[in-house]
C-alpha cells in the first residue's frame, strides 16, 4: 500500500534500473518516511548509491517511478528537475569540495548559483551553516588545509546551505577516524531533527548507522532483503541479513570464490 504524501517524502514504486544487461534494481518499492533518518545498507554494488542518483535525477529508471513529494522525477524536463533539486542537498562521498575555493566560498557557492540574495545576507547564512557543523572559525581555510573529517563537515554545511527538505549522504562515514565518525553521525541526527529535514544516507558502518537511523533498508541481489527499525533489522531471520548485520565471513555471501574443489586442484583423492 502506498504511503500518503504526508507520510513519505520519497517513494520508489516497482522501480527497475540497470546498466546494459546488468540489472541493479529489480522491481524495487520502498518509502522514505518524511522527517526521519533512513539508512541504505547492503553489499557493495547492491544499488545504494544508484538509488540516490535516481532520486536526484542523474539516472532515469527503465520502469517504475521515483517520487519526490508526490512528483515523478523520471519524466521531468530540465526546468522541473532543477526546481526539485533545489529542494535537495547532497553530501558526496569524501566531500567533493571545490579545491580552488576557500571553505567560505564552497558553502556560499549554491547560494550564489541558485539565489539572488545580497552578499551581506549570504555571509550571514554561510557563517550560520558553518557554525552548525562547528567550523565557523575555519571559514578562510582551503580544502587542502582540512582533515578528512573537517572536509566532510564543510561539505555538509554546503549541502544544507539552501535549507533543503531532503539531504542525501553517500557513505558519509567512509575513511573517518572514530572521533570524526561519531561527530558526523551526531551531526546527521541533530541537523535532521533541528532543521526538520528528511535524511537518506548510504553506509556500511553498522554501529553508528543503527544508533542514528529511524529506518533501515538492506538491499541484496537487486531486491530489498529487509527493512524496518534497527531493532527489527537486527532480529531478521533472513540468512543474508543475519550474515550482514553480524559481519559473518561466510553465509549466503561465500568466503570462497566458486572454483574447483581442493581435491581437484591439489590432486588429492577423496576419502
Amino acid at each position: 500500500m502506498a504511503a500518503s504524501p504526508s507520510e513519505s517524502l520519497v517513494e520508489l514504486r516497482h522501480l527497475t534500473f540497470g546498466y546494459g544487461d546488468r540489472v541493479i534494481l529489480d522491481d524495487v518499492s520502498l518509502v522514505v518516511p518524511r522527517g526521519k533518518v533512513t539508512a541504505l545498507m547492503g553489499a557493495s554494488g547492491g544499488g545504494k548509491t544508484t538509488i540516490l542518483r535516481l532520486i536526484g535525477g542523474q539516472n532515469r529508471a527503465q520502469s517504475g517511478q521515483t517520487l519526490f513529494d508526490g512528483q515523478d522525477i523520471g519524466p521531468m524536463n530540465q526546468r522541473d528537475l532543477y526546481a526539485a533539486r533545489r529542494r535537495m542537498g547532497m553530501l558526496f562521498q569524501f566531500g567533493a569540495l571545490f579545491a580552488d575555493l576557500s571553505v567560505f566560498e564552497n558553502v556560499a557557492f549554491p547560494l550564489r548559483e541558485h539565489t539572488d540574495l545580497p552578499e551581506p545576507l549570504i555571509r550571514d547564512i554561510v557563517l550560520m551553516k558553518l557554525n552548525a557543523v562547528g567550523l565557523r572559525g575555519a571559514r578562510d581555510l582551503m580544502p587542502s588545509d582540512l582533515s578528512g573529517g573537517m572536509a566532510r563537515r564543510i561539505a555538509l554545511a554546503r549541502a544544507i546551505a539552501l535549507d533543503p527538505e531532503l539531504v542525501m549522504y553517500d557513505e558519509p562515514f567512509s575513511g573517518l577516524d572514530p572521533i570524526s565518525l561519531g561527530t558526523a553521525a551526531r551531526l546527521i541526527r541533530q541537523l535532521n531533527d533541528s532543521m526538520g529535514l528528511t535524511s537518506i544516507f548510504v553506509s556500511h558502518e553498522l554501529e553508528q548507522t543503527f544508533a542514528i537511523a529511524d529506518h533501515v533498508i538492506i538491499l541484496a541481489n537487486g531486491k530489498i532483503a529487509t527493512q524496518g527499525t534497527p531493532g527489527q533489522v537486527r532480529q531478521s531471520t533472513d540468512p543474508l541479513v543475519y550474515q550482514y548485520v553480524n559481519a559473518l565471513p561466510d553465509g549466503p555471501v561465500r568466503f570462497h570464490y566458486p572454483g574447483p574443489s581442493v581435491a581437484d586442484d591439489f590432486g588429492v583423492s577423496a576419502p
